[in-house]
């Protein structure tokens, strides 16, 4: 049984809505964000990378770094341009890309599921990541990013979703990137949670981090108030769920800067042992599991598994093929997450940007396109409590931060 519960969400208001709304934190680099946060003044991802308001030399980790997120909301409150909804209500938050939409739920998750493994992950999270997030959820005592969480198809959950979106709704507006976000109040909230008692699970798409800093923080906070009861805002996370049958993922590609030592002729012998490897006359998407298109030397190729592992949910992925049998064993990548002559490059930025990543360097190196993971892989390994590949999977469109905040208790 999932728990899915309203809240009295901190959200902009109307007039503020698209100018506050921003792209997820972990989504820019450094420079990026800076430069985005100088040229759209109200960003919410000025609050989410507070490290903008100082120079750039200034310790992004530093104390007064997370205060000054904490002031920001304080100050957005104070001004009109967030406000508070009297009541506990649920949210529709539906997202429009290329004339496909995805609508999700948004409400609080509990923390009590995440550790009972009702609410799963699929991913491990990096320290120094996850430290940022609990610093930043802690000192301003909110939770300012949705976790994108999915479940199995529930017909009367998904029937009653889409019935809301026959209301008017609260936000309505188009960002740069040429996505749509509409989003709806529901105040009718018992429907609402009395369907989720009958989705068994729910599974985190992404968001790992955020998940997993809320949760610590809500755990500080049980041992601050030792008498809490569990109906503490503290108890609970922000999340967005959706349909499985709501859901892209698109392909997450891998660029290795070098051979690893090894010459092309060196290298292709090795890789033959695990794929069969036929010439392509131009560029290619895989378009089935098993299958991987590889470039280098102004040359691309189409590359099928061999021995493909069907009965483990980790190694049956194509990532995991692609990391055991190549990416390891070949090419010296033990650490995908850490090594830095490997990049990870999302399949929405499609196969030009391989191209040239390739041709740019003036060395033998290679890119390889994948074939999306399903959400049904990521349930699988899920369910069987194993953990994917880091960069196993990429969603679009993102959830926008600064449109829902969950005040916990300090």
């Amino acid at each position: 049984m999932t728990i899915m519960k309203p809240f009295r969400a901190i959200r902009p208001s109307q007039e503020m809505a698209s100018r506050i709304a921003s792209l997820p934190y972990d989504v820019f680099s450094r420079a990026e964000a800076r430069t985005y946060v100088e040229t759209h003044p109200y960003t919410f991802l000025g609050i989410d990378r507070p490290e903008t308001q100082f120079e750039p030399t200034h310790d992004m980790y530093a104390q007064d770094v997370y205060e000054k997120a904490d002031e920001m909301i304080h100050t957005y409150r104070d001004k009109g341009f967030f406000i508070q909804d009297q009541t506990p209500c649920f949210y529709i938050y539906e997202l429009t890309m290329a004339k496909r939409s995805q609508t999700g739920l948004v409400g609080l998750s509990s923390i009590d599921d995440y550790l009972h493994g009702i609410c799963k992950k699929h991913e491990n999270t990096v320290k120094a990541k996850l430290i940022d997030r609990i610093h930043h959820v802690d000192k301003t005592s909110a939770q300012t990013g949705p976790i994108f969480l999915a479940y199995r198809k529930n017909e009367k959950l998904q029937t009653w979703i889409q019935s809301m979106k026959e209301q008017r709704p609260i936000y309505d507006f188009v960002k740069e990137d040429g996505i749509h976000h509409r989003v709806w109040i529901v105040t009718d909230t018992k429907p609402i949670e009395d369907a989720f008692k009958e989705v068994p699970y729910t599974y985190i798409a992404d968001g790992h981090h955020r998940c997993e800093s809320a949760v610590q923080v809500g755990l500080k906070r049980r041992k601050a108030h030792p008498n809490y009861t569990g109906k503490e805002e503290f108890n609970y996370f922000l999340s967005v769920a959706f349909c499985e049958e709501e859901l892209r993922i698109f392909d997450y590609n891998r660029f290795v800067k070098d051979l690893n030592g090894l010459t092309t002729n060196a290298f292709m012998k090795q890789l033959c042992m695990y794929y069969s490897i036929t010439p392509l006359p131009y560029s290619h998407h895989p378009d089935h599991k098993g299958e991987v298109c590889m470039y280098m030397e102004n040359q691309w190729f189409d590359l099928m598994e061999k021995e493909p592992n069907t009965t483990d949910p980790v190694l049956s992925l194509d990532v995991s093929y692609l990391q055991d049998h190549v990416l390891r064993p070949i090419l010296g990548i033990d650490d995908p997450r850490t090594n830095p002559r490997i990049e990870f490059i999302g399949g929405i930025r499609g196969l030009n940007t391989l191209q040239e990543k390739v041709n740019a360097q003036d060395h033998p190196c290679v890119a390889f396109a994948m074939y999306p993971t399903s959400i049904q892989e990521l349930f699988a390994v899920a369910d069987a409590k194993q953990l994917m590949p880091p960069k196993s999977t990429w969603f679009e469109p993102k959830l926008l931060s600064g449109l829902f905040i969950h005040e916990i208790e300090r």
